[in-house]
């Protein structure tokens, strides 16, 4: 691993990283605050102050760019006397339409509180504010977790080789297991979350009603993928806390080393649910390195990098680790983009009605064209499989087609052969008894 200067031989310090000068370079902080979206710091303060948070003077206030819902803002407070200064995370809903049940500053509170106990990713909670008349709306403080967070690139000075790449990936997918196995019976907090039973149904109608709801004209309908999800829908694996919006760029990396995992942020829709809807969510995010220029445009983690897992092989991984197993993978990763989708519609909906201006959701209507694609081709492809298992494959294996028999055919002959079998043919007649 390199930070900055590899070459500086310090015998004390073996992680690569200078001094706290360098550290802050590769440290994820907040920019300037962005037009309409400002806060009144002056207000917050006199508010922290009567819960009782010693607070001193007013903060430097900035704002994270890297989230496209809600907003968050970094205060920096000056130190009294010899003690540290604050520095602190807000988090508010944004302005303009949103839907119901989204932005729930109380939620994502409490989620976060009841989980520091059993999850140790969790940033310390400081207050929760319901009263409107503040700043206008629900917010909750809590402590800035120091690190880095991976985006769209890894920060420049952080050089990690594919072996350290492969370790950040195994890292980040062993803290959603990790966040799987956790016993939510044991939190009441976290009880009341979900409503059991059911969660891939419920999630699929109302993804398509949320859709639907969202449309603008210039976007696909998705009307032959939500017949498909509605069609597919598959009972729950388990029920179990979820996060619902897991990516690189929601975890907070060791400064030290940039393979560990210290912190898991914006809670904002974790529930109660299945966790393969949980990973089949969290791929929607995940470009691969030869995924075609269109998707690389709208990349917002690393995952493009050399020592990255790709898809199956995530899924693969998790499976192993997480002892669960899939008979339809199709319909979790069509899932996926259908409900990122719905996610970045909801969003590029409120700018299409000028209720934000933010330059960032102008062309967010590209990416609903591009997964909509998508999810016909894996549709189309699963369905292709599942012709092929249910009226070619048999006649196949009673006539002794397998892996063996096809390597002993010539070269152009296997080639052809192959190019019809669907994937995963081989492999599955290759570990049959009779192979």
């Amino acid at each position: 691993m390199a930070i900055d200067n590899p070459a500086d031989n310090n015998p004390a310090d073996n992680t690569g990283i200078k001094d706290t000068s360098t550290n802050n370079k590769v440290l994820d902080t907040g920019g300037e605050v962005r037009d309409g979206e400002e806060l009144d710091a002056k207000a917050v303060s006199e508010w922290l102050r009567s819960q009782g948070i010693d607070v001193v003077g007013e903060p430097t206030v900035t704002q994270f760019s890297g989230g496209a819902s809600n907003w968050t803002y970094r205060l920096q407070y000056e130190r009294a006397g010899d003690e540290k200064g604050q520095d602190l995370i807000l988090r508010r809903p944004p302005k303009g339409t949103k839907a119901k049940s989204a932005h729930d500053m109380v939620r994502e509170h409490t989620v976060q509180k009841a989980l520091k106990d059993a999850y140790p990713y969790v940033p310390e909670m400081i207050a929760l504010c319901t009263d409107e008349s503040v700043i206008g709306a629900d917010f909750y403080v809590m402590e800035r977790m120091e690190g880095i967070i991976p985006r769209a690139n890894l920060p420049k000075g952080v050089d990690l080789d594919p072996e350290q790449i492969r370790l950040l990936c195994t890292n980040v997918l062993d803290a959603l297991v990790e966040l799987h196995q956790i016993d939510y019976t044991e939190h009441p907090d976290l009880v009341d979350l979900g409503r059991g039973d059911g969660y891939c149904a419920r999630q699929v109608s109302g993804w398509d009603k949320r859709y639907v709801k969202a449309k603008t004209p210039n976007v696909p309908s998705f009307a032959l993928v939500r017949q498909w999800l509605n069609k597919h829908t598959p009972a729950d694996s388990k029920t179990c806390i979820i996060h619902n919006d897991w990516r690189f760029d929601n975890v907070i990396l060791d400064v030290a080393d940039p393979t560990k995992v210290i912190g898991v942020l914006d809670w904002e829709m974790a529930t109660l649910g299945d966790p393969l809807m949980d990973l089949g969510s969290a791929l929607a995010y995940w470009i691969e390195e030869d995924d075609n220029i269109v998707m690389q445009q709208f990349r917002r983690q690393p995952t493009h990098l050399e020592g990255m897992m790709t898809r199956d092989e995530v899924v693969a991984y998790y499976l192993e680790q997480s002892g669960l197993e899939i008979d339809n993978w199709t319909f979790y990763e069509v899932f996926g983009l259908f409900r990122l989708s719905g996610i970045i519609q909801q969003i590029y909906y409120r700018y299409y009605h000028k209720q934000t201006t933010n330059p960032a959701f102008k062309n967010a209507w590209l990416a609903i064209h591009v997964m909509h694609a998508k999810c016909l081709k894996l549709i189309a492809q699963y369905e292709g499989e599942a012709l092929f298992s249910a009226h070619v494959q048999p006649h196949l294996e009673d006539m002794g087609i397998d892996a063996a028999t096809i390597e002993q055919l010539p070269s152009p002959v296997q080639k052809v052969i192959k190019g019809i079998l669907p994937k995963g043919y081989l492999a599955k007649s290759s570990q049959s008894p009779d192979a």
